[in-house]
């Protein structure tokens, strides 16, 4: 444990700020980057499923964590310092490599930063386990999830004028160098030797069953929806309105509010209703957001309306991924916990990659407004996997 809880609560807000970063600039400007590149919309949706390959390799990861203690220095310490270092290294070499003459390099260079990413990501999920007693683990959750939210607002934000006023390299560097936050922090956590009981054991993953797979494929498909619609927000708005890079660091900005509010909806919904009636009525919100998007996203409404749409879908992609990850809790054995969910958590980014896929082609073959509109059918189709997924389950109570 680190020296005091404060301490302690700022390292792993620390890990999530470092990643909210990342995730900022891939959610803000990445699109932006490739297209000015000379690239296609269709180039942006294959970057954007090969690059979230390594989040598919997170159970890969917790089972190497959860076995090996690395060179005697720990399960967690050593592999997330590991994972900041591959992330820092990318970041300074990917402006030296154009992905508009070099596409599949820049495509290397960020599968490989994600792997980066994805270790230190799972790690530090784990330290938290290993080391948060029961009754801080939702202060614990809090400076985590709000570290991720203000580091992709504060990448949206300063990386978005960066690109404007400055340069690409500058972008990069700059993420490099917000990448070393967490480091010192590091220092103060002690990470203790694991209990035996809390050792993995291979035959729990016999409780993978068929219901839970259906609640796997159900946060697939949840996430082709929305992250195959966010990736369309800021080029949609580019070709609609010709907002410029800092406009568009703003608006993700403004996106990430929404999602801090649709993360209290969401679980507020989790809380008053069973999860069964709780997703239903996400699946309805988001639908009327993706409907808004398709419909009222052009010069004729104005941009101000439009931005107040981008928060509105901000609200509903943040309840639905709160809305998955509680529901998910329910699927997963206390004796691999951590490994269960994080196969739980790879069908959910397996579907950021389709979606990315998906929606960056099909944008390119029918247009913004007719791809809003296949994913509404496509979220509709969550309805009867969430009435099999749930089927006569008593509700169970809170367990954040």
């Amino acid at each position: 444990m680190a020296k005091n809880k404060t301490l302690r609560y700022l390292t792993f807000g620390s890990l999530y700020f470092t990643q909210g970063t990342i995730m900022g600039f891939f959610a803000a400007l990445n699109a932006l980057y490739l297209l000015d590149n000379g690239l296609q919309m269709t180039d942006v949706g294959i970057f954007g499923f090969i690059a979230l390959l390594p989040f598919v390799l997170k159970i890969g990861l917790g089972i190497l964590s959860d076995r090996i203690n690395l060179f005697g220095l720990g399960h967690r310490k050593p592999y997330i310092f590991i994972g900041l270092i591959v992330q820092f290294l990318c970041l300074v070499a990917a402006p030296f490599i154009n992905p508009g003459t070099h596409f599949w390099g820049y495509v290397a260079i960020s599968f490989t930063l994600q792997l980066g990413m994805a270790l230190y990501d799972t790690c530090t999920d784990g330290l938290a386990l290993d080391t948060t007693p029961v009754e801080e683990q939702g202060t614990i959750q809090g400076f985590m999830v709000g570290g991720r939210a203000v580091g992709s607002i504060a990448a949206a934000t300063i990386v978005g004028f960066l690109a404007e006023n400055v340069s690409w390299l500058s972008v990069f560097w700059g993420l490099a160098a917000l990448t070393l936050i967490p480091v010192p922090f590091m220092f103060f956590v002690h990470e203790k030797q694991k209990d035996v009981e809390k050792r993995f054991d291979w035959s729990a993953f016999k409780a993978f069953d068929k219901r839970t797979l259906l609640a796997g494929l159900m946060g697939l498909l949840m996430f082709v929806i929305i992250l195959g619609a966010n990736q369309l927000i800021n080029p949609y708005l580019e070709a609609q309105f010709g907002i410029s890079l800092s406009e568009a660091g703003m608006i993700t900005s403004v996106w990430s509010l929404g999602i801090v509010g649709g993360s209290f909806l969401g679980g507020w919904l989790m809380k008053k209703y069973p999860p069964k009636k709780a997703l239903v009525i996400g699946v309805i919100l988001l639908s009327l957001s993706l409907s808004t998007l398709a419909f009222f996203l052009t010069p004729q409404y104005g941009l101000v309306l439009g931005i107040f749409l981008v928060i509105l879908f901000g609200v509903t992609y943040g309840t639905y991924q709160t809305q998955y990850f509680a529901a998910a809790m329910q699927f997963v054995d206390p004796r691999i916990a951590a490994s269960m969910y994080a196969i739980l958590m790879a069908f959910t980014n397996i579907g950021q990659g389709i979606g990315m896929y998906l929606s960056g082609t099909l944008a390119d073959l029918t247009g913004f407004s007719t791809t809003f509109m296949i994913l509404i059918g496509l979220n509709l189709l969550i309805l009867p996997l969430i009435s099999m997924v749930f089927k006569n389950q008593v509700p169970v109570k809170e367990t954040l």
